[in-house]
């Protein structure tokens, strides 16, 4: 985390043993660990924190998205439901019988005639 090897903590011990004696540094030593641990306490209280808010968002996002499914799903099932309308509407009219009068090969006869003749 701080790139510091055995070296430096040497270099640190003999400094603070220097510079707060023998007789207060184990009760330094002790109030710097206390206070490192209320402050790794703390982070980790941040961290939890931010991490259930992010999911509660997660949650949000999620159910948005279940409810964009839900009308992409009816959506679709109204479309389904045109088609097949449509294809009951083409299939009556595909089976209507021709009246008589009209039959296919003479209107076709008729049309050519037309053209030919103009």
């Amino acid at each position: 985390m701080f790139d510091v090897g055995f070296p430096e903590l040497i270099a640190i011990a003999v400094i603070s043993l220097l510079v707060i004696g023998p007789d207060k540094l184990p009760e330094t030593i002790r109030s710097l660990a206390l206070w490192f641990g209320r402050f790794k306490r703390s982070f980790n209280d941040l961290r939890s924190e931010i991490e259930k808010e992010i999911g509660a968002d997660e949650i949000k996002q999620q159910l948005h998205n279940e409810s964009v499914l839900k009308e992409i799903n009816q959506s679709r099932q109204a479309i389904e439901q045109t088609r097949a309308d449509v294809n009951n509407l083409i299939s009556e009219a595909t089976a209507e019988p021709i009246p008589a009068s009209t039959n296919p090969a003479d209107t076709v006869q008729d049309n050519h005639d037309r053209s030919t003749n103009q």
